[in-house]
């Protein structure tokens, strides 16, 4: 079964210096925290900003595409977490077949921020995020504590 979560902010892990992507279930105080590259969060920062560029970014791109090929982007799942790494599903309809893409979970969340299609996890996911060790130099515990104890204004604006 799948999770539906959101977008809750974006933070910099203290530890890595790297971006992290925080999606909070919606019915739960659960949050998943996904590493992702620095393009990445900067593709996801714009559109959570709503900045508009000179010219399409690589995943307006993507969004244009899906729209002229008369389709549309209708969920994204984040459905596995193995060796450290997510995978992500983007599910797209197109004259009635659906359509899966394999895609990094960055890539799936920068994609469903722009097709304003709702985003996913699957419960197996959560349950062994919550087991795996930390990436960064603290504990999976103490780093969830200190994700979960993030107010607003630690997730303000990301600057890049």
């Amino acid at each position: 079964m799948d999770v539906e979560m959101k977008i809750r902010g974006l933070v910099m892990d203290p530890a890595s210096n790297m971006p992290i992507v925080i999606l909070k279930d919606v019915k739960s105080d659960t949050v998943l925290p996904i590493w992702v590259g620095m393009y990445e969060a900067n593709a996801i920062a714009l559109e959570i900003e709503k900045s508009a560029t000179p010219r399409p970014m690589t995943h307006d791109l993507l969004k244009n595409l899906v729209r002229g090929l008369n389709a549309s982007v209708q969920k994204v799942v984040v459905t596995e977490l193995k060796n450290d790494t997510f995978y992500a599903v983007i599910w797209m309809e197109q004259e009635g077949e659906v359509v899966s893409l394999d895609a990094r979970p960055s890539d799936a969340l920068a994609l469903a921020l722009r097709s304003d299609c709702p985003i996913y996890v699957s419960e197996e996911v959560i349950r062994i995020a919550k087991l795996a060790p930390s990436m960064a130099e603290t504990t999976p515990e103490e780093l969830r504590r200190w994700l979960e104890g993030l107010n607003d204004e630690d997730l303000g604006r990301y600057k890049m």
